[in-house]
């Protein structure tokens, strides 16, 4: 069992590499450049017009009310995504890069997420202009309508198209369970049992697992399950509450440790920029780290928590009840914007600020561990309360990430095996949670990582041989509600959809 073991890790660290690292990232960003270039720079030359209409509109009617039972509200829809996205990734990712790839990590993290802002637009463009009901009413769109429909559509490709659609749900249920459910439940389960029971002398279960990971393993799930079984509906209304408030605390309180060492925010961002493009200087005797490392890091873990160009959060932004696809994508660029220029550059705040990263090498103090680094800093300015305090970010992050990420599983099961394998989907997936909770072994996390990152490859093939269409549905958005010129709108891939969205858009219920 053992050598069974070895070999599977063996042949699993020599995928993700290859993944994420020899293709993965250049395939990421590649895509986010193109997808910007032929786009003409919409996320900055319209940085007015998308901020008014997502941000600047969240407290108008439109973008909370739902128009129809098979929907979610526009406002939902991006609470939902941001769930499944603002997670560990955004604490202890965003940590683990600065430690690794030293400060001009944040950099590359921010070029990432400046590129992946098209990518995510690109995504949910496609998402709402091929969706369509299923049999319940509700709206079914992602990566594998678009490539079944889109790219399946052009001559010679029908084939390839729904290979590559079929691949990529199967991949998004793999990973569901890993990266969506279980390693995000197991870091719960570490945080609040280092930072609420680390003096509990609890009692062993199989001799390797503690009472108290049982305990929260099945709390989670009996109120993961509440939630999860009961649908789209019922993960929104909760992700549309709690999204806003935990992002919202946690990028306050990142803000009260900034004040507090606002003297060194000088020093701080010049150790940004200046690692960006440099080596990390040497210390201790051991090499620095090259700037291909630097990079490899920053992009790795921007990816990571923002997800732009796995194609997975276009699931749910599919579920909004709007009608202009252009309208979505301009949340899908906000999702990007808030969840790595935001939050994640908060993150990073705290960590550069706190003196336990040193600004003139770059390299973490000694004892340092990018797993306990930003608990050490809350903990520095609020005491125990602030080591506390992330312990509970993580847990709201990583639960939301839970809730949204068996969205995506079921999305992708009820593409393949309809209705029915969703209600199965449903109650596996939370009965998962507590195997996340006991887990001792990382090699499940590492497998859905795996999984995670081959989302990408099918996904982006379809975003950039459908980036023709893309554009046209953009220009034709751009004409009418920026230019104000007359033009038929484009809505929709089907007919039947597209005649009934455009008499609502012209009715002004758009």
């Amino acid at each position: 069992m053992d050598s069974f073991i070895t070999n599977l890790t063996s042949v699993n660290d020599a995928v993700n590499t290859f993944v994420w690292v020899k293709i993965g990232l250049a395939l990421l960003i590649g895509s986010g450049v193109i997808l910007t270039l032929i786009l003409g720079f919409f996320q900055l030359k319209h940085i007015k017009h998308w901020m008014s209409k997502t941000i600047g509109g969240v407290f108008k009617k439109d973008s909370h009310n739902k128009n129809d039972e098979g929907s979610v509200s526009q406002f939902q829809a991006l609470c939902t995504a941001l769930a499944a996205t603002i997670g560990t990734g955004n604490i202890a990712g965003v940590s683990a890069a600065i430690c690794i790839g030293g400060p001009g990590a944040v950099f590359w993290m921010w070029v990432a997420a400046f590129f992946g802002m098209m990518t995510n637009f690109s995504e949910n463009v496609l998402g709402i202009y091929f969706r369509r009901r299923n049999k319940d009413g509700e709206w079914s769109g992602g990566a594998m309508y678009y490539l079944r429909d889109g790219l399946g559509n052009i001559p010679g490709y029908e084939k390839i198209g729904k290979f590559l659609a079929g691949l990529f749900a199967v991949f998004a249920i793999l990973a569901s369970f890993g990266i969506g459910n279980m390693g995000q439940i197991n870091k719960i389960t570490l945080n609040l049992e280092s930072a609420f029971f680390s003096n509990v002398n609890a009692p062993m279960i199989l001799g390797q697992v503690s009472v108290v990971n049982v305990i929260i393993g099945v709390v989670l799930m009996l109120v993961g399950g509440i939630i999860i079984i009961g649908g789209l509906q019922r993960i929104a209304a909760v992700a549309e509450k709690v999204v806003p408030f935990m992002a919202v605390i946690y990028v306050l309180g990142a803000l009260i440790i900034f004040l507090f060492h606002i003297s060194r925010v000088g020093a701080m961002f010049g150790a940004i920029f200046r690692f960006a493009f440099g080596i990390k200087a040497v210390a201790g005797g051991a090499a620095g780290v090259a700037i291909q490392q630097v990079i490899t890091q920053g992009c790795k873990r921007g990816v990571f928590s923002n997800e732009a160009g796995l194609g997975s959060s276009v699931m749910v932004h599919s579920n909004s009840n709007v009608k202009e696809p252009v309208k979505q994508g301009l949340w899908g660029i906000f999702e990007v914007f808030a969840d790595t220029m935001i939050v994640c550059t908060m993150t990073a705040i705290v960590v550069l600020s706190s003196g336990y990263i040193d600004l003139e090498t770059g390299l973490p103090l000694d004892g340092v561990s990018d797993a306990t680094l930003v608990a050490k800093a809350f903990g520095a300015i609020f005491g125990p309360a602030g080591e506390g305090f992330v312990a509970l970010a993580v847990l709201l992050f990583a639960f939301t990430t839970v809730l949204g990420w068996s969205h995506y599983g079921s999305k992708s099961v009820e593409y393949l095996f309809g209705e029915t394998g969703v209600r199965i989907y449903r109650f596996i997936f939370t009965v998962m949670i507590v195997s996340g909770a006991v887990m001792t072994s990382s090699l499940a996390w590492d497998i859905s990582d795996t999984f995670n990152g081959l989302m990408m490859i099918p996904n982006l093939i379809g975003v950039i041989a459908l980036s023709p269409v893309v554009v046209k549905i953009t220009r034709n958005y751009i004409d009418r509600k920026i230019n104000n010129k007359e033009a038929e709108p484009v809505l929709s891939y089907f007919e039947d959809i597209q005649k009934e969205h455009a008499e609502a858009v012209a009715n002004g219920e758009e």
